[in-house]
Parts: C-alpha cells; sequence; structure tokens
C-alpha cells in the first residue's frame, strides 16, 4: 500500500485572496514504511511574502525569487504522488491550495478522496485533546529539536512519526497470520518498492511413495474411513 506524507506552506491562509503556495514537501512510504523517496521543491509565488507568513516558515520574498513557478514542477509532482492517497494534516488547507494551483497550471485536480486527514483522526481518537501537530509530536514522544520554523518537508517527516503513532505504532506490525507474513514479503524494497507475493507449492509425490502408502493403508486394521 503507497501512502505520500504531503504537507505545504503557503503565503497566508486563502487561495481565493491571492496567496499563494511556496513550498512542497513529500515523503513516500509503503505498508506504513518509509522508502527514501521523496519530493521537495520551493516555488516562487509571484508576489511578497508576508511577514506574518515569514515569521512561521522563514521562506522570504528575496529567497523565493529565483526558485521555479509552480506550473515549472506540477507534472513532476503529479508524477512523484501518482494514484496513492495523500496523508496530510488538516487535509482541506492543503488540498485547497494544490488544487488552485494544479488549476492555475492547467492539471487535472486531485480528488479530496484521497486525502487522509491525521487532524480529524485525532480529534476521533483523542477528543478535547490539543490535536496541532506540534501537540501530537509531544503526545507520542517525537523529537522536534530540529525544528525551529516550519518547513514542508521537516514537517512532513514528523507527519509521519506521528501517522505511523495514530494507525498502532510498532505494535501495528505485530502480525502472526500466515497469509498477513505470504503477503508482506518486500523485494529490493529501496530500489523498486516492488512486492513479491509467494506461490503456493505444489505437493511433489513420486510412484513409489505413492505405492509404499497404499501398502501401508491395507495394514491398517478397521480403518475409520471405511465406516463413512
Amino acid at each position: 500500500m503507497r501512502e505520500i506524507i504531503l504537507d505545504t506552506e503557503t503565503t497566508g491562509l486563502d487561495p481565493i485572496t491571492g496567496h499563494r503556495i511556496i513550498e512542497i514537501g513529500c515523503v513516500e512510504i509503503i505498508n506504513r514504511v518509509k522508502t527514501g523517496k521523496f519530493f521537495h521543491k520551493y516555488i516562487n509565488p509571484r508576489r511578497d511574502v508576508p511577514l506574518e507568513a515569514f515569521r512561521v516558515h522563514g521562506l522570504s520574498t528575496e529567497f523565493l525569487k529565483d526558485k521555479p513557478f509552480f506550473e515549472d514542477v506540477a507534472q513532476e509532482f503529479i508524477d512523484f504522488i501518482g494514484d496513492a492517497n495523500l496523508v496530510i494534516h488538516n487535509a482541506k488547507f492543503d488540498m485547497r491550495f494544490l488544487n488552485h494551483e494544479l488549476a492555475l497550471a492547467g492539471k487535472e485536480q486531485i480528488e479530496f478522496s484521497r486525502a487522509i486527514d491525521t487532524l480529524l483522526i485525532a480529534r476521533k481518537k483523542f477528543p478535547g485533546s490539543p490535536a496541532s501537530l506540534d501537540a501530537l509530536c509531544k503526545r507520542f514522544g517525537v523529537s522536534l529539536d530540529s525544528r525551529t520554523k516550519h518547513g514542508a518537508l521537516l514537517d512532513s517527516e514528523l507527519l509521519y512519526e506521528v501517522y505511523f503513532e495514530l494507525c498502532g505504532g510498532s505494535q501495528n506490525k505485530m502480525e502472526f497470520s500466515y497469509s498477513s507474513y505470504q503477503k508482506n514479503i518486500y523485494t529490493n524494497i529501496e530500489n523498486s518498492q516492488s512486492i513479491k507475493i509467494l506461490e503456493k507449492r505444489k505437493p511433489q509425490i513420486t510412484e513409489q511413495e505413492l505405492k509404499e502408502h497404499k501398502e501401508f493403508l491395507k495394514k491398517l486394521k478397521n480403518p475409520l474411513w471405511e465406516s463413512i
């Protein structure tokens, strides 16, 4: 099961009022295990970055002025996410911005049904408790030492740790049935992320073994199957 942990940074709160995406960060996971593949881009928003937004993520107008426009990276982004579900904290916010940018770039928009909102999951699991990404990191003991400002890729990495815990953490991997074992054998996951399903082995019985078995059955006295 391929999923993409995703986060964005923006110039403000509403794309309808002219605000734009300035950073996208994505982390690929398969069966909730990071593969090492990621997508990260800074984006020129074609406008200034308000001071309030700068204080949150530290991305200035000057820093972004030589970065690519969204339409320049749109297809690469689309190719990276593919048809995977998108794990997002407060998905409504990011999906609204992403679809606004995709529309401006003349690209097909992303169905909202593909979004897995960890904010909603956390609110349902811990009703009445703080459910921000920072609060969930503290709840699950995820270190915030490397985070002085918000950043799309860094926050995606943090969100992966939170999502893993929301889904059951290490206990979620304690599967003992043969079917679970058979369906979760990885082959060269870092390079191809392909999954190998073991085929059922066909019994290999020789003619000699079959003959000896029949001779053995003849020696049994009053076998149960003869009375059925």
